[in-house]
């Protein structure tokens, strides 16, 4: 179902400017008085993980929001000894428990509408708590779409 929530432009940029110009670590997105969705936060392409996780609850406990990342680790296929850098995308909805249902309905009735716009994105994750945002969690995804 369709929320009728649109994806601003500055949504769209930024994502260019991740995937392409490799400019920003990650971007959090909110939605802005029930109609569009809009940058809220960028940053920087030396940000660490911890930093992206603090800033996708900065909101409070009962705030929704979405993160796109762009995740880098090490991955060594089998059979060789060689390691090599993999890079990937990936997209959360969060959404915590604690939020309020009709919040929670609005962002997960839009998340739609986000991942249509933000095409190239390699995962997607929907996160209620720590445990399923976590950097260890997130890379386990991410790596079971790695060839062996």
């Amino acid at each position: 179902m369709a929320s009728g929530v649109t994806v601003s432009d500055a949504c769209k940029t930024t994502y260019e400017e991740i995937k392409k110009d490799k400019k920003h670590r990650y971007v959090i997105f909110f939605i802005k008085d029930e109609k569009q969705i809009d940058v809220e936060v960028i940053g920087a392409r030396d940000e660490e993980y911890e930093q992206f996780l603090a800033n996708l609850q900065a909101g409070g406990a009962g705030e929704c929001r979405y993160g796109l990342y762009d995740f880098e680790y090490m991955h060594q296929c089998q059979g060789t000894s060689e390691s090599s850098k993999k890079q990937k995308l990936f997209l959360m909805s969060w959404c915590p428990d604690t939020a309020k249902v009709k919040k929670k309905m609005l962002y997960s009735s839009s998340f739609d509408a986000l991942k249509k716009s933000l095409v190239g994105v390699q995962k997607y994750i929907q996160a209620t708590d720590l445990s399923e945002a976590s950097q260890e969690a997130v890379e386990e995804k991410l790596r079971a779409t790695d060839r062996q």
